[in-house]
Formats: C-alpha cells, structure tokens, sequence
C-alpha cells in the first residue's frame, strides 16, 4: 500500500492579475470522494504556495497541472548560446525567480521579455523568437521535454513546448509561473524527480490531466468535463465515489477533482516512478510527468 494519506491535485493557471479563475485545489483521502479546498474561492498563486506549505495535510502526494521545467535535452541546455543559461531545473526556477522578483502576483513578464530568454519563446502578436525552432525540434510545436514524447504515448495527446506561450493549449504561462512557486518550496517541499522520492512526509509531482481523464474513459479531445454527471461518471471508471451535487462544473474543478482520485491509485504504481526514459540527468534538468512512463 502507498505510505500518503492524502491526494491533492491543483489545476494551475499563467493568466495575469493575482486572483485566477483558473486555479482549483482538490483533495481526497484514501476511499472518500475527493471535494474541493474552498469551494467557491477564486485563489491567488500565493494562497496556494501558502496552502502547500501550511495547510495542506501531512503525507499528501500533490500535482501540479504544469511543467515544472523546459527542454534541455534535445539541445544540452535550456537556451544554447546564452552564458547565463541554467544547468539544471533549481538553477532555471531561481533564474526565472532573480529576473522577476519585480513582478507581482508570481507573473513571469520580466522573463519572456528578457532580451536572452524572449528569442525562444513564441508570445502573443506574432512575435517568435528566433530560437524558438531550432533543429530537432517540432516544427509546428517547437521544443519538447523527453517528458512530453512520453506524454504523447497516449493515444490523442499532443503536447506542445513551454517554450510556447499563444492559443488554448500553451502551459508555458502556467510552467513559468509555476517555477516561481517551485522555487519557494526548496528545502520545505520535495518536489520529484528534481528531488529524489523521500521515505516519509509529503511530495509534489508534474501532472497532465489528461493522462487522468484517459484513465477515466475519456478520449484526449473530450477530456475536459463541465457537468457533474460526466464527472461522476469519470470518477467511478475510477472507482470513486460520487461528488454530491448536479449541473455545471468548472473544467478546472473537474481536472482537479478526477486527478486528485487518479494519484491515489497511481501512487501505488512502481513503474510510474521509475519511467525507462528518465535519467539522472532528465530528472535534474528536465524534470518528468508522473504518469508518463
């Protein structure tokens, strides 16, 4: 049986502003349903890091639905030709963190337009740097992690680069932000692979809600669910019990609440923590989505 106690997912959200519609906080024990943390609240990104570090119950394997990292593989750096491009994934979230420490509400434009770091990213207005593409990369989706070619393992998943930050299906926003939040977590909340899985106490890890929905019985084109009863539905493919209640949901409530019950069962799954792909290297550079193996 797996050592947490409880499950928390977090649905994430890189838009602008200090409160985001787009976060959820779910949370599940061992055999409850899972329910929402402050239904009805529309969150900051620093309620959640303080939720993490002061709320959230011992033992708990938590997911972030964001990129905790960028692709370094493919090129042996995150941005080749740029003397001050980080070795690895803590190196990256306190270079993300120095270059916006001016920013409010964890945003990272300081970043993105950084006259360096701005030549690899797509960002709204047409604008593409031109290191976006470089070779190897996919041609319409630009660079991916070794994590994402897993991600894509999955029949209807197409992941596209952080490095991409326009239209519906970009979380380069959400990764960037979210690496500011990693960095206030170092040396309170292990966050694997970046740090190895601990005997004790509880862990944050990538999640792609998708991979839960899949689980769920739902193709990748209808993963997102905005009613109760193709939540319930879900949930009990997953061998959950219901969430009272009928009607609309958020899709974002909803991701939240299917991958809550879905790290419980997965937490258990050895090869998930072991996936054949991530090597010591990948884990501390690029980081990994569990699930993906």
């Amino acid at each position: 049986m797996t050592r947490f106690r409880h499950f928390a997912a977090i649905d994430w959200s890189g838009a602008a502003g200090e409160r985001q519609r787009g976060i959820a906080v779910a949370l599940c024990k061992a055999a409850d349903a899972p329910v929402l943390v402050r239904p009805g609240h529309v969150w900051s990104r620093a309620e959640v890091l303080d939720w993490l570090l002061t709320d959230m119950p011992a033992d708990t394997l938590v997911g972030l639905d964001l990129g905790l990292s960028l692709p370094h593989a493919d090129c042996g750096a995150f941005f080749p030709g740029w003397p001050d491009s980080p070795p690895d994934a803590r190196a990256l979230w306190a270079l993300v963190e120095q270059l916006c420490s001016a920013d409010p509400h964890l945003g990272v434009g300081s970043f993105v337009d950084h006259p360096e770091a701005s030549r690899h990213f797509r960002r709204h207005g047409g604008r593409e740097g031109d290191l976006f593409h470089l070779p190897g990369s996919d041609h319409r989706r630009g660079r991916l992690r070794m994590t994402e070619g897993a991600q894509a393992t999955f029949p209807g998943c197409r992941p596209t680069s952080n490095f991409n930050l326009v239209g519906a299906a970009q979380v380069g926003k959400s990764s960037l932000t979210g690496m500011r939040l990693l960095h206030r977590l170092a040396g309170r909340l292990p966050v694997w692979p970046v740090d190895p899985l601990p005997p004790a106490g509880s862990v944050v890890v990538e999640i792609y809600t998708a991979i839960p929905a899949i689980e769920g019985g739902r193709s990748a084109g209808r993963a997102k669910m905005r009613d109760m009863a193709a939540l319930n539905d879900a949930l009990a493919v997953l061998g959950s019990l219901p969430v009272p209640g009928t009607g609309a949901i958020t899709d974002h409530a909803a991701d939240a609440l299917l991958a809550a019950v879905w790290l419980r069962l997965a937490a258990d799954r050895e090869t998930l923590w072991h996936p054949a792909a991530m090597t010591a290297e990948v884990a501390a550079t690029e980081g990994w989505t569990f699930g993906a193996a």
